[in-house]
């Protein structure tokens, strides 16, 4: 079982459904929960934030890479429980899907297969290579105790959208 889970979350009612399954499942030993979207859209970062325990929506230019999560409005329904027990949350820039996405499609020899996700199912991934190795976000790692013991759980929600944005990301580098 998972030690981290890593979520993107759009209005919230993806990362509410798994997180809800993973408390249930798991009771006292839930994993830690972070749950990252798009700066531009990142109205459960801001709800978290403001810390008045309600829902806040994002207005205005919510233009992204990660369209799919391009949202800027909380699930009503879901931000109780996002809200209670996500450990953190990330409001993540798009150069960081885009990393992710590369990573997948080019892991390292002999680590894991080589898959398609879109920017983003790939945010997650971006966002813990972020942690791991850029040592601005050392402290945050630690304090979520990401180290040789996480077990972590990513997952993908999106494969290939649009093949040549797709091209232009993983093969030259947009958004890098």
């Amino acid at each position: 079982m998972p030690t981290h889970l890593f979520l993107q979350a759009g209005v919230g009612s993806f990362a509410g459904s798994i997180m809800g399954y993973f408390i249930e499942k798991m009771q006292q030993q839930a994993p830690t929960i972070i749950i990252v979207e798009p700066h531009k859209a990142n109205c459960l970062y801001r709800s978290a934030t403001i810390n008045d325990g309600l829902p806040h929506s994002v207005g205005g230019d919510m233009s992204t890479l990660m369209a799919g999560l391009a949202c800027g409005e909380p699930n009503i329904t879901s931000w109780p429980m996002l809200r209670d027990h996500a450990t953190c949350f990330i409001s993540a820039d798009d150069c960081l899907a885009a990393n992710g996405m590369r990573l997948l499609a080019a892991p390292r020899p002999g680590t894991d297969e080589p898959f398609v996700s879109g920017e983003s199912g790939a945010i997650g991934t971006g966002v813990l290579y972020a942690l791991m190795t850029q040592p601005a976000y050392r402290e945050l790692a630690e304090s979520l105790r990401l180290n040789a013991d996480a077990q972590v759980l990513l997952i993908s929600t999106e494969g290939d959208t649009s093949p040549d944005v797709y091209e232009d990301i993983v093969w030259f580098g947009r958004n890098g």
